[in-house]
């Protein structure tokens, strides 16, 4: 298990916002401030919180926008693909307008739309090397939204090196899977801990495969509510539980996550720091 969410050694996040909400930001959030688990106190930390969502697609679309609607401060959103018309059975963020438009900027767009408050940085290439481990050492929390295997690992490496909290979402088909990886925390396993590079073959995506529209609003929708818990912090996150949906039953399982001694990304970071 992970560390006691009192005891969170999530990075401090730069203020940009006043201490002191105004009356709009009150009532903007009047149903989070409700809440005695998020309070002013939560919904501010919202506010000065940075994130990093990588890919703005199925899982990316209904994240960023539940992020942006719930006040996260500052979200980099990074996505070279453009819009195009098979996208919009399921990406939310994204309409018939914007098709041809980079997903980055099309998300930005439609996240000003529900909240201008928001700052929201569109990145419209593949972070790689030393860009990607800036981009995610800035962040408090990285999402992984992402549709392939080598994005997958190569984000993980590059959280557990920067010791940042990774929330990782897919869907495929009728199959959905959610869960939280606290590299912040040492004695909690990382993704490649769940899955070997070596033995997965990167064959399937939603373009050959298919994919359920609403699994990736549901997935998409808890990766978005795993972050808000563990900013505030508040709750019970899911570290070391791998969460799967079978869409077409609506059943859950829900799978119980051991740190692998000899995971290379866990075994490097240790050394390393």
């Amino acid at each position: 298990m992970g560390a006691p969410l009192s005891t969170m050694s999530l990075p401090t996040p730069i203020n940009h916002h006043n201490h002191s909400m105004d009356d709009q930001q009150l009532e903007r959030y009047s149903r989070h401030i409700l809440l005695p688990e998020i309070d002013i106190a939560g919904q501010t930390r919202l506010l000065q919180s940075k994130v990093l969502l990588i890919g703005a697609g199925g899982l990316g679309s209904p994240a960023a926008i539940y992020l942006a609607s719930s006040g996260i401060g500052q979200i980099t959103i990074c996505d070279d693909d453009d819009v195009d018309l098979s996208n919009l059975q399921r990406q939310i963020a994204h309409n018939s307008e914007r098709i041809g438009q980079n997903k980055a900027d099309s998300a930005q767009i439609a996240l000003y739309a529900i909240n201008p408050e928001t700052t929201v940085t569109p990145i419209k290439q593949r972070l790689k090397g030393n860009m990607l481990l800036s981009a995610v050492s800035d962040a408090d929390i990285v999402l992984d939204a992402s549709d392939n295997f080598p994005t997958r690992f190569k984000l993980n490496d590059a959280c557990v090196k920067t010791h940042t909290p990774l929330v990782s979402g897919a869907a495929i088909r009728f199959s959905g899977q959610i869960c939280v990886f606290r590299n912040d925390d040492s004695n909690t396993p990382c993704y490649r801990c769940l899955f070997d590079e070596s033995t997965i073959a990167d064959k399937e995506n939603c373009a050959q495969s298919g994919v359920f529209a609403p699994l990736t609003g549901i997935i998409g929708s808890m990766m978005a509510a795993e972050t808000l818990k563990l900013l505030v912090p508040f709750g019970k996150p899911l570290d070391s539980r791998l969460l799967t949906l079978n869409a077409a039953t609506m059943e859950w399982r829900s799978l119980k996550l051991q740190k692998d001694p000899a995971c290379p990304a866990c075994v490097n970071s240790a050394q390393n720091g």
